[in-house]
């Protein structure tokens, strides 16, 4: 599927690739899809989360590089693929990330992209966990306000700019006992949301986003918090949330605001089963689960959004369908389809 989408690019004829140092070769993309990008809205940006995949060799890249190769050095080569104007940055999850490490990525990318960034967990987890990710003990810094400031916010929005898309505050799944304090943890984060500064002066099209991993967080008090701050919720499209439809709700209470959404894992895999998605997808170069349903269902809110004159910032991870290039390659024939 990839071989028809992509022409090899003047440097492979020629023998000249380099597959290390600081230069990725990005793949000479076919004429279908700079078709497909100019017909998306341009309130549309489609994207992926991360970028640092070697098995996208001939998808976006053109030669084999290693994965630390791609983390250094491969966005400059994915943001020349004519469908990615947005990406989701997940590193910032395990680790903040200073101003510094922000503005390389601004400047390896056009003026036109936006990115996505995920909060670091010490502030959106309720555990500290060991690496295997099984929760030890119970998190102090979890839903600090002074922390997401400025471990979080000021850095990304100081080093990003006007490329800032949105801030995504992924609330990782909570211990059991705690949902019984559901109220008390949304008063918790109504504080930390109305804490972080006003992105608009700097980043036009910034927004915070709230994500969460739990259904118990759907409430009224939840979508009154995002209200009153300002912040918008983030779909996350996961088994251990609910469908489309029944996020849907969230969304219109909301409204008007911009629509971001990170598709995150296929739900043939169940609520636990990313390991089993990285086994059954790896090396991510082609699409082994289709889930025509999600996506169609993504298509109606992504037009009925746009269409509305908001932004949208939809990343796509490799364990929605196999292949995160190629999914968003499917998603943008289909909105295309339905314009």
């Amino acid at each position: 599927m990839q071989n028809s989408l992509f022409d090899e690019s003047p440097q492979s004829q020629a023998g000249l690739i380099q597959t290390s140092g600081n230069f990725v070769a990005p793949m000479t993309p076919q004429p279908e899809c700079i078709a497909l990008a100019e017909a998306l809205p341009a309130k549309v940006r489609l994207g992926t989360s991360s970028w640092n995949y070697p098995g996208w060799n001939g998808l976006v890249w053109n030669g084999d590089y290693t994965e630390s190769n791609l983390s250094r050095h491969g966005l400059a080569a994915y943001g020349q693929h004519p469908l990615f104007r947005t990406v989701s940055i997940d590193r910032s999850f395990y680790r903040p990330l200073n101003l510094a490490q922000f503005a390389q990525y601004a400047a390896q990318v056009s003026n036109d992209f936006r990115f996505v960034v995920k909060a670091p967990s010490l502030v959106t987890d309720a555990l500290v966990r060991d690496d295997s990710g099984r929760g030890r003990r119970a998190n102090a810094n979890f839903l600090n306000a002074a922390d997401a400031v400025q471990l979080f916010a000021e850095p990304a929005l100081q080093g990003l700019q006007h490329k800032l898309g949105a801030l995504v505050f992924q609330i990782s799944p909570l211990p059991a006992h705690w949902l019984a304090q559901m109220p008390k943890l949304i008063d918790r984060l109504h504080l930390l949301l109305k804490s972080i500064p006003d992105l608009k002066s700097i980043a036009p099209d910034g927004v915070v986003a709230v994500e969460v991993r739990d259904p118990q967080w759907l409430t009224p008090q939840f979508v009154a918090a995002l209200r009153d701050t300002g912040a918008t919720y983030c779909m996350g499209l996961h088994a251990k949330m609910p469908r489309i439809s029944e996020q849907l709700p969230i969304l219109r209470a909301l409204w008007p605001r911009p629509f971001v959404c990170r598709w995150n894992l296929n739900p043939v895999h169940g609520a636990f089963g990313y390991e089993d998605a990285k086994d059954a997808y790896e090396p991510y170069d082609k699409i082994i689960d289709p889930d025509i349903e999600t996506r169609m269902a993504l298509v109606k809110v992504i037009s009925g959004t746009a269409s509305g004159g908001q932004n949208v910032f939809v990343t796509l991870s490799n364990k929605a369908e196999g292949s995160a290039p190629l999914s968003v390659i499917e998603l943008a024939r289909a909105l295309k389809g339905n314009s």
